[in-house]
């Protein structure tokens, strides 16, 4: 077309590159020649290469226009400086992106159609396989198939995916998985479960032979980057239960799910039963207060070193900063729900023993069979190397040690495989020997014994607890209103009295306060606590009794002390004594000491009340008096005298 080839540049870094695509280096260099002024006229043999992305193609569209920078396609010249061609090549750039959208909503369409007859192939989970006709069947090794078919059920069996993640680890169990990308995509590697491959598996609703489509949704935020989230499960677009075969039915998969957004720790009105945990609260995660109808959140305080729930509706305290709307304690409430289980459980004790021992002949006999294939697929492997290592050439050292060196590796797994799968089956072999089977009978015919062993963990407890009880509601006023609901619909009220305050059960019985009372008419409070004490009385606080407690006692109560009632009685002082006697204080102490005068002690300090002599005073007084007479008869007979 006359152009020098030294003149012409050939842009092809986007072949097989979307346009609807920002960061493609080809256009990036395309803009920055023409934005420089290096370029006359832009040539495209399709003006839709550049026009998928109308941002892009309108910006290229000005900088042309400034650097007065011509177009050319397949249909003519076009100057973007000029208004009717640059409305033209816009029309254009419109045109092209909304073909491109339009090829994208048919193909979707397409594949909502098939994925709406269940026809439209996807990836599979490890244990399902399409077959040669296009059918999704289960995965024929039959070690995949029970490892997934011992996963479900012990997660039905223990409520709890770090339960069953628990189990497989105790178990030296494997959880086979594929990987999708990565250098081993595609094949079958052995591993450990982990929580969040629990999770995946129970959320997958492929397992239970159905076929979903739309459980996310893809969208591009910024810079084309995808981003994928899930959406919820009313927003499925297909939902076709039973389309091919799975390893559970399709009410197990609605159940587990139920389960787990059960198990899940939420807050707030939308809190829901948490999975039992260590505590000893027994109805932790199913108690409502009728009150204001939330969930509450359980609470521990410690009382002698034992902890002690609490339930608490603290909800509204937190949003709103106001007090805490009620705080119950669980101690009573636990004593009187897990009386109702025992009498409730009483006729059940010979099923609940079968039950037990059948379950834990199928567990055991299903791990047993599961660690078995994994001892055959380790022997396989070994097998296979050992052919690999003889068919090579012994002089080829570098494929010869190779080779050994896998063959030796192998032989190893197979060795730990053996033991491992030894010491389990010794292990249960212990655990259900006919001792064990007998024991398991005593025990569930004595089911009282075994709640309340200490041997038996609260969380076994509440998980007891709750296949029988769908929640509690507490209503508290006067006394605690108790309204225990049944799985099955029936419903048990309860009525207890208030559990008392952390004062009243520090608080004195009322028997040892009138025992002290009484003696207090005959000792002071030092001797009234020897007195307790001796006859095995205890204090409030548990403890043994001291002249201050007594003193204390006796103030909160409004005991009169000893001092007021030997006053009352007609006791005196030492001042009124002396003085009605005629004799200093120093010499009613001499009196007191000698016995002459009765004397009571009004405390611990040796602080004492005299009697009354009334009519007969001390024999030392009668001397004294007498002595006196005669003395002052002498002097008036002297007197006469003189």
């Amino acid at each position: 077309m006359g152009w020098p080839t030294d003149r012409v540049i050939v842009i092809d870094n986007d072949l097989g590159v979307s346009g609807t695509e920002s960061d493609r280096a080809g256009f990036h260099e395309l803009v920055s020649e023409v934005g420089l002024g290096r370029a006359g006229i832009v040539m495209g043999l399709e003006v839709s290469r550049l026009a998928r992305n109308s941002m892009d193609w309108h910006r290229l569209l000005e900088i042309c226009a400034l650097s007065e920078t011509l177009i050319l396609d397949e249909d003519g010249i076009y100057d973007p400086g000029h208004f009717n061609d640059r409305l033209l090549l816009g029309l254009k750039g419109t045109m092209s992106e909304a073909e491109l959208h339009v090829l994208r909503a048919r193909l979707q369409g397409g594949i909502l159609s098939k994925a709406r007859r269940g026809e439209l192939r996807m990836r599979l989970p490890v244990g399902l396989l399409y077959n040669e006709a296009g059918e999704v069947i289960l995965d024929p090794d039959r070690q995949i198939q029970k490892a997934i078919h011992l996963f479900f059920e012990t997660f039905s069996r223990t409520g709890s995916a770090h339960a069953a993640v628990k189990y497989f680890r105790e178990q030296g169990l494997k959880f086979p998985r594929r990987p999708h990308q990565g250098p081993g995509k595609g094949e079958l590697l052995w591993g450990d479960l982990g929580h969040a491959r629990t999770l995946q598996v129970l959320h997958n609703p492929r397992y239970a032979g159905a076929f979903v489509f739309g459980r996310t949704k893809t969208r591009c935020y910024e810079a084309n980057r995808p981003t994928t989230r899930k959406v919820a499960r009313d927003e499925w677009l297909v939902v076709l239960p039973d389309v091919h075969p799975g390893y559970i039915p399709w009410e197990r998969y609605e159940a587990n799910r139920k389960q787990l957004l059960e198990n899940c720790q939420a807050h707030g009105s939308d809190r829901r039963r948490s999975p039992p945990r260590e505590g000893p609260a027994l109805l932790q995660g199913l108690v409502i207060f009728g009150k204001c109808g939330q969930r509450v959140t359980v609470r521990y305080g410690y009382s002698g070193g034992n902890p002690r729930p609490l339930y608490v509706c603290q909800r509204k305290s937190i949003d709103q900063a106001i007090p805490v709307c009620q705080q119950i304690s669980g101690e009573g409430i636990d004593a009187a729900v897990g009386r109702l289980l025992l009498e409730t459980m009483t006729s059940q004790n010979l099923e609940v023993a079968l039950a037990v021992e059948a379950e834990l002949q199928s567990r055991i006999q299903e791990a047993d069979a599961l660690r078995q294939q994994q001892v055959d697929r380790a022997k396989y492997e070994a097998e296979l190397a050992r052919r690999r290592y003889l068919r090579v050439d012994p002089d080829n050292r570098l494929v010869a040690d190779s080779l050994e060196a896998d063959w030796n590796d192998k032989l190893r797994a197979l060795q730990s495989a053996q033991e491992e799968c030894e010491r389990q089956c010794q292990a249960d072999r212990l655990v259900l020997d006919q001792a064990g089977r007998e024991e398991i009978r005593v025990l569930a015919n004595d089911f009282p014994r075994v709640w309340n062993s200490p041997k038996t963990a609260h969380r076994e407890r509440k998980r007891l607890i709750r296949l029988l009880i769908e929640d509690v509601t507490l209503t508290q006023e006067k006394e605690v209103a108790v309204q225990i609901r049944f799985r099955g619909g029936a419903i048990r009220s309860l009525t207890l009295a208030r559990a008392k305050n952390a004062w009243q059960l520090r608080q004195t019985p009322r028997q040892v306060v009138e025992k002290i009372d009484r003696l207090l008419d005959h000792y002071t409070d030092g001797q009234i606590a020897e007195k307790l004490n001796a006859l095995g009385l205890w204090s409030g606080k548990g403890g043994q009794f001291h002249g201050k407690i007594v003193s204390g006692l006796r103030r909160r109560y409004g005991l009169k002390s000893r001092y007021d009632r030997l006053r009352e009685a007609g006791f005196l002082t030492q001042e009124e004594i002396a003085r009605d006697l005629g004799i200093c204080e120093e010499r009613v102490r001499v009196w007191r000491n000698d016995g002459r005068l009765q004397a009571h002690a009004y405390n611990d300090k040796n602080e004492c009340l005299y009697e009354q002599t009334g009519e007969n005073p001390p024999e030392k007084y009668l001397w004294q008096r007498l002595q006196k007479a005669k003395a002052a008869r002498s002097t008036f007979n002297r007197t006469n005298e003189v």
